[in-house]
């Protein structure tokens, strides 16, 4: 029975591995579903070349679990075919192995459940993020995957001229928002950071501003200049995304006159 208990200590261990490796990879920012399909493919090294592969491969701290991952499976492999054998070796009658192998589904089944169950699963996240925080950092997020910063949105940093729509203006004048576009930050040119600013923040000559939205409005708003000209643009982007249905919003862009 020794080689039985081993065998199901070995699958306790590889749950427990899994389990770990993802909730490793939701504090770099992975959602909890592509966390899971990712651990458990580099535990079991079946590869899939999908987008979320490629987000492990090109992140440094998930590549690292992952290269973990590979090496903790295939000395798992190893152990488990060897208890295996050593689990019937000594079996002497019909009886013996096929009481060890209920034995074995049992311990599987009752296993199977624990891990699937939602109670378990909480607490085992808590309490092993609560372990790697102390023991690793790993909260290097991917914000560009976070963001979807792909296809037609992006992050970009405008500095702010003298001659530039945004510029000497409240944040709340420029009705950004309306627009499709979140600022995310403004800094002072003595390095000063407004995250989240208020929409009372002035913006002045020399700031940097940090906004998010679609590509098509980003470059129309850097293209803009002082005054009239460049708030009847702006008009034109807020009415044109008001009345765009959303699945349209992000095939299009307003047409400038």
């Amino acid at each position: 029975m020794l080689a039985v208990v081993s065998l199901v200590v070995i699958v306790i261990i590889g749950l427990l591995v899994t389990r770990i490796a993802t909730v490793a990879f939701t504090m770099t920012g992975m959602t909890l579903e592509h966390a899971r399909f990712q651990a458990r493919s580099a535990f079991t090294g079946t590869g899939f070349t999908t987008s979320e592969a490629e987000a492990v491969v090109s992140h440094p701290v998930r590549r690292r679990i992952v290269m973990v991952l590979m090496l903790v499976s295939g000395a798992g492999v190893v152990s488990v075919l060897g208890t295996l054998i050593l689990t019937y070796a000594g079996v002497d009658s019909t009886g013996t192995g096929v009481r060890r192998t209920l034995v074995i589904v049992c311990a599987l089944v009752a296993l199977l459940w624990l891990a699937r169950n939602d109670r378990v699963d909480q607490l085992l996240r808590r309490v092993i993020e609560r372990a790697l925080r102390r023991v690793a950092d790993l909260d290097v997020r991917d914000y560009a995957a976070l963001l979807h910063v792909r296809g037609h949105w992006r992050v970009v940093q405008l500095p702010v001229e003298e001659d530039d729509w945004i510029a000497a203006r409240p944040i709340g004048r420029l009705r950004l928002p309306e627009e499709g576009v979140t600022v995310l930050g403004v800094e002072r040119d003595d390095g000063t950071w407004h995250g989240a600013p208020s929409e009372e923040l002035r913006l002045r000559t020399g700031d940097v501003v940090v906004l998010y939205g679609r590509q098509a409005i980003l470059d129309d708003i850097t293209d803009r200049v002082h005054g009239d000209t460049g708030d009847a643009a702006g008009e034109r982007s807020r009415a044109w995304h008001a009345a765009t249905p959303p699945a349209e919003v992000i095939e299009r862009r307003p047409r400038r006159r």
